[in-house]
């Protein structure tokens, strides 16, 4: 055999594998001497930059999670304003039979041959008010130095005053009271740019019975000097500082005819029905001569309301004007700009405002998510979710109406589109539980507080009654299961007996999980983690205050000690107990799944001191093993086998709905006692109220009566 040329030779180093082979056993040699003589000292400098990365690591993390927030679920942008932009002050020219806007927006043609003139008047502008500017300073210093100059100014501008007046005066006198309706022209050189109460009269009266395009174009322009008077912008045109309105009554008399009847002229105009009117509608009518006439009419009555919106803060009339605004929400399908503010200002007002403008402004959201399509929906959704977590911070017996309103109407609007909520409140959940996840594995001590606070408890108990209200009809079992393990991960961080308002709303949470879905979900072990709560000795020897659960999170440290805790601990617990036994007292496996409570309750009724706890514990224990006894008395008669599912889920169902067995009544009593006992312990309080929050007080009782009527009418036939 020859001898390798080069090439081939080459490609045996390369790629033979005895090659490679011998050159690995090489390397490996090479690596095993140098780790001989460099020593340890690699090893530790390798440990070191490795427990480094680990805590850059963790406190990156941990930065992270107190940054967030819980309404960084959504990335929408929502930093539109809703001030003065540049065309928010819009006026019609009343010179041109009000065909245009003055002011250039987006929807207008762009007039790019008076570019260049513009410009040339922009800088012509401005060296006047620099010189005017210039003019004031030095006015000031001559008034300054020379009082007596001051006072001849003052003089001169009451005498110029008075004889404004007296013009003013002398137009009304013959102005447009007496006048019989005119032609447009007429209109145009009669209407004087300061509007009276008179003028005013005559013309809405021209608007209503002529359908006047001048007059109602006056009035336009006037009702939006009116929405601006009490703004301070400086972009509105000079025709409109022109526009002065005398009185009170006259600036309400504008304001009252243009939301009362715009969108009533609006409509038979436009030959529109002023109740079957739909979005489809208004579209078809963008390329028309009528629509294109009144659109500059429609636009700037619907932008200076809006502005009105923001700038009163009287509720009444907020309530009105958000009232008569919504009868002309159809028109705002040809300005989405204008749709985004209106909505952005409702959300603001539902959640800020009283119980009526609070109401007003939610049927505004539910419009415009079910009459826009379904992206206005999640702008709905995403904007409504954001304001109620913002609004939930803090609970208290004023606030916590509100807030139940706010909850109830949220769901009201998740109802309109179940299967895109629950996507959406996925999101949210998953959202949660990072932080639930991320707060358990580091237990700093700033993102514990931000798991155990109203805030993060509220979003909890929203889509707990989301569930409850939607999981008969829709299948909701991922949310189901979601929310379940965010409730058991809740109620395992917070394992003290501080927590102990905490741990009861979890019980309640899954409790109500359990009833609306039809699903077993265990509590027996958080209930009896409850009662194991030993604190003082023999039960404590002092009453202590008495607290309101509903309203705390977490205890204060006194209130342990107290002999009322260690009762309210007893009496919590076996409410809880009754109300999940309550819902599976007809179940073939019930006495199955009273065994270990009532081991564990029979233990402490003999360990416990205070007697009505005793009774309390001994009642419910003798209720349990008579239903106990109920059950496996009708399941010896069964002739089926307990493989046989179907037939299973029918055991006690005649039972069921007649609701007359022994424990059910006795959990109608349980209920019945709790409202009376929070119902006593909270009228202790009562002379230290005042009559404004005795009035909420009372409200807020009759709410939490209402609650448990409910829950035991559930058990009635």
């Amino acid at each position: 055999m020859g001898k390798l040329g080069k090439k081939a030779r080459k490609f045996a180093r390369k790629n033979l594998q005895s090659v490679l082979r011998n050159k690995r056993k090489l390397k490996s040699k090479f690596k095993r001497k140098a780790s001989k003589t460099t020593g340890g000292q690699d090893v530790e400098e390798n440990q070191e930059r490795d427990t480094t990365n680990l805590s850059t690591e963790r406190k990156a993390m941990t930065e992270e999670i107190e940054d967030v927030s819980l309404d960084d679920v959504f990335s929408e942008d929502d930093s539109e304003g809703l001030g003065e932009d540049s065309d928010s002050d819009v006026y019609l020219s009343e010179d041109s039979c009000c065909a245009h806007l003055t002011e250039c927006d987006g929807e207008s043609e762009n007039n790019i041959d008076s570019s260049n003139g513009g410009s040339s008047l922009m800088v012509h502008n401005r060296d006047i008010r620099a010189e005017l500017v210039k003019k004031a300073k030095r006015l000031n210093k001559l008034k300054e130095k020379d009082p007596e100059f001051a006072r001849f100014l003052e003089r001169y501008d009451v005498s110029i005053k008075q004889a404004k007046d007296d013009e003013t005066s002398s137009d009304d006198e013959g102005g447009l009271d007496g006048m019989h309706p005119m032609n447009e022209d007429a209109v145009r050189s009669h209407v004087p740019k300061c509007l009276t109460s008179g003028q005013v009269d005559s013309l809405c009266n021209m608007v209503k019975k002529d359908h006047n395009m001048a007059a109602l174009t006056c009035l336009i322009n006037a009702y939006c000097t009116a929405c601006h008077s009490d703004s301070k912008a400086p972009s509105a045109s000079i025709s409109v500082l022109s526009h002065n309105i005398q009185s009170g009554e006259t600036f309400s008399k504008i304001l009252m005819f243009m939301l009362h009847e715009a969108d009533t002229i609006f409509r038979k105009l436009l030959g529109l029905s002023c109740s079957n009117c739909k979005k489809e509608t208004v579209l078809e009518l963008k390329n028309t001569s009528k629509w294109l006439s009144l659109k500059p009419l429609i636009k700037s009555y619907l932008r200076s309301t809006l502005f009105l919106l923001n700038q009163v803060t009287d509720s009444e009339l907020l309530t009105f004007t958000i009232c008569r605004l919504r009868t002309s929400i159809i028109f705002l399908v040809a300005f989405p700009t204008l749709l985004r503010k209106l909505l952005k200002i409702s959300v603001h007002l539902w959640a800020t405002g009283d119980e009526s403008l609070s109401s007003h402004s939610f049927l505004i959201i539910k419009d415009i998510s079910s009459m826009f399509g379904l992206n206005w929906f999640d702008s709905c959704f995403v904007k409504t979710y954001k304001a109620f977590i913002n609004h939930a911070q803090y609970v208290d017996q004023r606030l916590f109406e509100h807030i139940h309103f706010l909850r109830n109407s949220f769901l009201e609007l998740c109802s309109l589109d179940v299967q895109k909520s629950s996507n959406m409140a996925m999101k949210c959940m998953l959202h949660l539980a990072k932080i639930l996840q991320k707060g358990r594995q580091t237990k700093k001590k700033e993102v514990v507080k931000k798991i155990c606070s109203w805030q993060y408890i509220n979003c909890i108990e929203l889509w707990v009654a989301f569930i409850s209200a939607n999981a008969p009809e829709y299948d909701l079992h991922p949310l189901l299961y979601m929310i379940v393990q965010i409730i058991n991960g809740i109620a395992l961080l917070f394992p003290g007996p501080r927590y102990l308002p905490l741990r009861i709303r979890c019980i309640q949470w899954l409790n109500q999980l359990a009833g609306s879905t039809g699903i077993f979900i265990p509590v027996i072990s958080l209930v009896l983690d409850v009662v194991a709560y030993k604190i003082a000795k023999d039960g404590g020897r002092k009453p202590g205050k008495g607290f309101e659960l509903q309203s705390t999170i977490k205890l204060p440290k006194h209130w342990l000690k107290s002999r009322n805790f260690q009762v309210e601990c007893i009496s919590s617990a076996i409410e809880l107990l009754s109300e999940h036994f309550a819902q599976w007292s007809y179940h073939i496996s019930f006495p199955e799944l009273a065994t270990a409570p009532l081991v564990h309750l029979k233990k402490l009724y003999e360990i416990t001191s205070i007697e009505s706890s005793r009774r309390v514990i001994k009642r419910f224990i003798d209720q349990v093993e008579m239903n106990v006894d109920f059950v496996q008395k009708k399941r010896e008669e069964a002739p089926f086998s307990p493989k046989d599912q179907q037939t299973v889920e029918t055991f006690l169902q005649i039972e069921r709905r007649s609701g007359n067995t022994p424990f059910t009544q006795y959990y109608r009593s349980i209920m019945s006692k709790a409202v009376t006992r929070k119902m006593i312990s909270n009228t202790k309080g009562l002379r230290k109220m005042e009559v404004s929050s005795i009035t909420e007080f009372f409200v807020h009782l009759s709410f939490k009566f209402n609650h448990y009527q409910n829950k035991i009418t559930k058990y009635q036939p």
